[in-house]
């Protein structure tokens, strides 16, 4: 039997993240462009204006705060044309990780809109701020023992080998995913060369070894995938297909198929933005390939994965992690609004289900058993334990082994309180 992803809840989620995009204070015009000091530069503003155009593109309507900000942006530049301080001294990983999501909004919003501002800032931040890059990314430093430290929003850390990194380890390789799509605008060979010594040089680190973070991993394989879909260069494909492999297989995701913010970091969280990301990655290897288990992965993805991050007010959050050695049994809220990441990057994924949400339905038999982790299942639908008081939140009660057992609960349709308190236990 198949469950069918409707339009209707595509539209339902939809609607409360625009909501929330529209009307919180964190994306209004006084707030959409962060302080000095807060050195992730470039990154809430690439986020904010990705998220504006992603909804634009859904339904047609622009948020206000969008063209509020692409008139105020000149004036937040720098001298060369960027956002934040000028590094001469320093490769400052967070200012490049945060650029690459203003490099997708400008790239995006030029797609849309053709606007010379957008091209010309595309070019100013490509020239002046990654291009100098080139023969240096090698010198990324991967001995980092010890290092155990990074919240939610990842901090500057250490200054090593003329980096000054950051606790989202790796997170400079995101920038394969901005710098793609601004070779895509440009057709800039130089932008070509440099994507192919980032690639050359992330495929040949150990991720696991070094607890890389996941998010920026499974983005920059949406970079490699946007690479051979231009060049039809295969080897773009098969770097995206091992970041995958290594994902799903290697550790980086959940019982639950959420993410582990950092590889071998079982007590950390998952990130609704990693989420996003391993969705769309593993859809777009189905389109590509034809091959059933990614488009399998990317349903159990969507149907459980997806179902307890987005909350009733329209923001993402992370999760409590359910694997291997967390030591945890319930899939409950961590955080309940990442405001200043996963609430706006849930937009693009909004915007992927929308046009994909016919390849995501589940595959189940009716038959509830328990999976090779342990775990209740039935096909491709997780099942879960929940206290009495929470049953109502429940799109179905079934009882087995004496436990009343049900699908992972739509947190998006759980109040406020309820889903602050709510606890799914996973039993394994």
């Amino acid at each position: 039997m198949r469950r069918e992803i409707t339009i209707d809840e595509i539209k339902e989620r939809t609607e409360l993240n625009y909501n929330r995009l529209e009307t919180a204070e964190f994306y209004q015009i006084d707030r959409v462009f962060s302080p000095m000091d807060y050195d992730w530069y470039g990154d809430l503003e690439g986020r904010s204006l990705l998220a504006f155009v992603s909804h634009y593109k859904i339904s047609g309507k622009k948020i206000p705060c969008m063209e509020q900000m692409m008139s105020l942006m000149p004036s937040k530049l720098n001298e060369k044309g960027y956002i934040g301080l000028i590094f001469d001294d320093v490769i400052h990983e967070q200012q490049l990780s945060g650029h690459s999501w203003l490099l997708r909004g400008l790239c995006e919003h030029y797609e849309q809109f053709e606007d010379k501002f957008s091209y010309e800032t595309i070019k100013n931040i490509v020239e002046n701020l990654y291009l100098p890059l080139t023969g240096k990314i090698h010198t990324y430093p991967v001995d980092r023992s010890g290092e155990n430290n990074g919240g939610v929003s990842g901090s500057s850390a250490d200054i090593i080998n003329g980096w000054h990194l950051s606790s989202d380890i790796g997170c400079v390789f995101m920038s394969i995913d901005g710098l793609s799509h601004a070779y895509k605008i440009t057709k800039d060979e130089r932008i070509k060369a440099l994507l192919d010594e980032m690639i050359c040089t992330y495929t040949e680190i150990d991720k696991a070894r070094l607890e890389a973070q996941t998010h920026c991993t499974l983005t920059s394989a949406r970079g490699m995938l946007r690479m051979f879909d231009m060049t039809g260069e295969k080897a773009y494909l098969e770097d995206a297909i091992k970041i995958y492999d290594l994902y799903v297989n290697g550790g980086g995701m959940t019982y639950t198929y959420q993410n582990l913010n950092w590889w071998n970091r079982p007590k950390s969280w998952s990130e609704p933005c990693a989420i996003v990301d391993s969705l769309m990655v593993a859809t777009e290897l189905y389109k590509i390939t034809g091959d059933e288990k990614y488009r399998t992965t990317a349903a159990r993805i969507y149907h459980n994965g997806f179902a307890s991050m987005q909350r009733s007010n329209g923001c993402a959050g992370p999760d409590r992690l359910v694997c291997d050695c967390s030591e945890n049994a319930y899939l409950s809220v961590s955080m309940y609004d990442a405001w200043f990441c996963c609430s706006m990057r849930l937009a693009e994924g909004l915007w992927y289900l929308t046009n994909n949400y016919e390849l995501l339905y589940a595959e189940h038999d009716g038959t509830i058993i328990k999976n090779e982790n342990g775990i209740y299942t039935d096909g491709d639908l997780i099942y879960c334990g929940l206290e009495e008081d929470m049953l109502k939140y429940a799109d179905e009660i079934v009882e087995i082994d004496g436990i009343k057992l049900c699908p992972i609960v739509k947190m998006w349709r759980v109040p406020d309180a309820d889903a602050k308190a709510i606890k799914m236990q996973i039993i394994f």
